[in-house]
This record gives C-alpha cells, structure tokens and sequence, in this order.
C-alpha cells in the first residue's frame, strides 16, 4: 500500500474543528494521509494510537485520518466534507488516542447524525 500526506485534507480537518467548535481535537495531533491501492469498502478510515503509547512512552495520543484516493477523491465537495466529519465524530471528547464506535450508549455515529452536524454549520 502506498501512502501520502495530504495537506489539503489537513486544511479541511482544521477548518471544520474549529466551525464544529470541537475544541477538544487537538489538530497538531491529527495527521491526514492519502491511501492508494487500498482493499476497503471504505472512502475514509481514522486510525487512533493506543493508550499504552502514552503510558509506557509517554506519547501524546495522535490521529491519523486516511483517505481513500479512488474512492474519496471521485466525491463531490460536500460528501467530502461529510465523510471527514464523520471520521471526526470518531474522537472522542478525551482525546485519547482511543476511537468512539458507531453505536454507543450516548452517540451515534452515522449519516443522519452528521446531515444533523451538517445542518447545523450552514
């Protein structure tokens, strides 16, 4: 598989912390790549790093968002911009390096929450 930064995805992942005032993110510790030749269903996937990292080494927990390039790249501009909130929506409130699954006791995480989120910015 081969992987490359992705500024631009960064650029976005920035500007949408702060219009969502996901004050939490510390967008210094996300990091955005693009994927090529990925064997996923997925158009993007966030990777969060162990807390063991930060307790054995001491580590400030980091995120890194992957997009998929065959798939994400084909996407118009707001489906890009709903898939990145979704990805966001997966950190949780902590800031970790743990990931929020898509069904918990207090959220959801799915297309009818982030069209919700999505509303709500414009």
């Amino acid at each position: 598989m081969q992987y490359q930064k992705a500024p631009e995805i960064k650029r976005q992942i920035r500007v949408l912390v702060k219009e969502l005032n996901y004050t939490y993110i510390k967008v210094n510790n996300i990091h955005c790549i693009r994927s090529f030749d990925a064997k996923t269903r997925a158009y993007a996937r966030i990777w969060g790093m162990a807390k063991l990292f930060k307790e054995v080494v001491g580590i400030e927990p980091h995120y890194i968002i992957e997009v998929i390039a065959k798939k994400f790249d084909k996407l118009d501009e707001r489906e890009k911009i709903k898939t990145l909130i979704h990805e966001l929506m997966h950190i949780p409130k902590t800031f970790s390096g743990a990931l929020l699954s898509h069904r918990g006791r207090y959220h959801e995480i799915n297309d009818r929450e982030v069209e919700r989120i999505l509303s709500n910015l414009r």
